[in-house]
C-alpha cells in the first residue's frame, strides 16, 4: 500500500458483515456497498430467517438479480444461513457443498428479527461438531439475553458463560466474533490460544471505532446511533480501536450497516442499527487516521477478513482521498427515506 498524507492506495475491500433487508429497499442498499466492497458477507435474519439451504440460494437470486438491474457485476455477495435449536448436521454439510460461507448464531431476542435464534447453545452440538469436522465458520453475535443482565454487560457476560465454553467444547471451530464492543472482547480475541491454528477472529464497526455511548445521548436522544450491541464507555472505544489498528490479523473490517427506515427509527420503540454503508470506507480511514495508523488499514479492511474465510484476496485496487464529503441528511429507502451515519456531517476521506 502507498500512503501520502493525502491519498491512500489500497487492495479492495470487503465487508464481512453486512444487512441489505429485502424487497424494494435491497436496491438502494445494494448500490452504496458495491460502490465500495468487492465482497460482503449477507446476514440472514430476514423475516423468514435464512435456516435452509434453499432459503439462502433463493435470497441469493433475488440479489443477484437486484445487482444486474443496477448495471453492478463487480460485487459478490457471500451467503450465510441461520443457525438454530434445530439446524441439523446435514443442512450444514449441504450448506458447504453449496457455497455458503458461515453459520450465524443469533441468541434467541438479541437483536433485529432474532426470534428464532438459538435458546440453547447445547441444543446445537450436532450441527458445531459438523461446522468444525468440515470448517465451517461460526458467525457469532456475541451477547446474552438475560433479562437480569445490564445491556451493557451482555458481551462480556457471553464471554465467560457462553463462548468460551463453546471453545472447549470445539477447539477447532472456526469463529468469528463479530461486531464486538468491549475491552473484554478484544482481549479475548487477541489473546485466545488456538493451538496453533488462527480459530478465533473479530469484527469490528465504524461506529464502535469512532463513538461512544455518550453518542447516543448528545443534546437528547440520537436514534440513529442506536445499535446493537450497544455503543459502550469510552475506554472500550479505545481498546477496539487499538485492536483494529494493530495489525493482528485476527482483526478485520465487518460494517454491521443495517437499514432501518427514518420512521422506524425516529419512533417510540425505535429499531437497532447504524447505517454506514453510504461512507463506510472513509469512516474507517478517520478513525484510523486518529491514531497515526492508516498504514494499518489495509490489512484489516483487505487482507484479514478473505486470509480467516479461506478465500482468495481481491486484486483491484481502490484510492481514498483526504478529499472532505458531506453526508446526506436521508438517502432514499425504497418507498421512505434513511438516514445515513454522520448525516449532515463533513467527513475527511472520501473514494475516489
Amino acid at each position: 500500500m502507498s500512503n501520502s498524507p493525502t491519498q491512500i492506495q489500497l487492495i479492495q475491500p470487503d465487508d464481512w458483515h453486512l444487512h441489505i433487508r429485502d424487497g424494494e429497499v435491497m436496491k438502494d442498499v445494494l448500490g452504496d456497498t458495491a460502490r465500495q466492497f468487492a465482497r460482503a458477507i449477507i446476514m440472514p435474519n430476514l423475516k423468514p430467517p435464512l435456516t435452509t439451504v434453499d432459503l439462502a440460494k433463493a435470497y441469493q437470486a433475488r440479489i443477484e438479480s437486484n445487482l444486474e438491474s443496477l448495471g453492478i457485476s463487480s460485487f459478490t455477495p457471500l451467503m450465510t444461513l441461520y443457525l438454530t435449536d434445530n439446524t441439523s448436521a446435514e443442512e450444514v454439510r449441504m450448506a458447504k457443498a453449496e457455497g455458503i460461507v458461515g453459520f450465524k448464531l443469533y441468541p434467541a431476542g438479541a437483536t433485529t428479527n432474532s426470534d428464532a435464534g438459538v435458546s440453547d447453545i447445547k441444543h446445537c452440538y450436532k450441527a458445531l461438531e459438523a461446522m468444525q469436522a468440515i470448517g465451517m465458520p461460526l458467525l457469532v453475535h456475541g451477547e446474552v439475553t438475560h433479562a437480569d443482565i445490564d445491556i451493557f454487560d451482555r458481551e462480556a457476560v457471553f464471554i465467560d458463560t457462553v463462548l468460551d465454553p463453546l471453545r472447549k467444547k470445539f477447539p477447532e471451530l472456526k469463529i468469528v466474533f463479530e461486531h464486538i464492543t468491549t475491552k473484554q472482547a478484544a482481549h479475548y480475541v487477541r489473546d485466545a490460544l488456538t493451538g496453533g491454528k488462527n480459530t478465533i477472529a473479530a469484527t469490528l464497526t465504524p461506529q464502535h471505532l469512532l463513538m461512544n455511548r455518550n453518542a447516543i445521548f448528545a443534546g437528547g436522544i440520537r436514534p440513529h446511533n442506536y445499535c446493537l450491541p450497544v455503543l459502550k464507555r469510552e475506554e472500550h472505544r479505545v481498546a477496539l480501536l487499538e485492536a483494529a489498528t494493530s495489525g493482528n490479523p485476527r482483526f478485520f473490517l465487518g460494517t454491521d450497516s443495517a437499514p432501518h427506515a427514518k420512521g422506524a427509527k425516529e419512533a417510540a420503540c425505535g429499531c437497532a442499527g447504524c447505517y454506514s454503508a453510504f461512507n463506510a470506507l472513509g469512516l474507517y480511514a478517520e478513525a484510523f487516521e486518529s491514531v497515526g495508523k492508516l498504514d494499518k488499514l489495509e490489512g484489516f479492511a483487505s487482507f484479514f477478513g478473505p486470509d480467516f474465510y479461506s478465500l482468495p484476496r481481491n486484486s483491484k485496487k481502490i484510492t481514498l482521498s483526504k478529499k472532505s464529503q458531506s453526508i446526506p441528511v436521508e438517502l432514499p429507502l425504497g418507498d421512505a427515506t434513511i438516514v445515513p451515519l454522520r448525516a449532515g456531517e463533513t467527513i475527511a476521506w472520501s473514494l475516489i
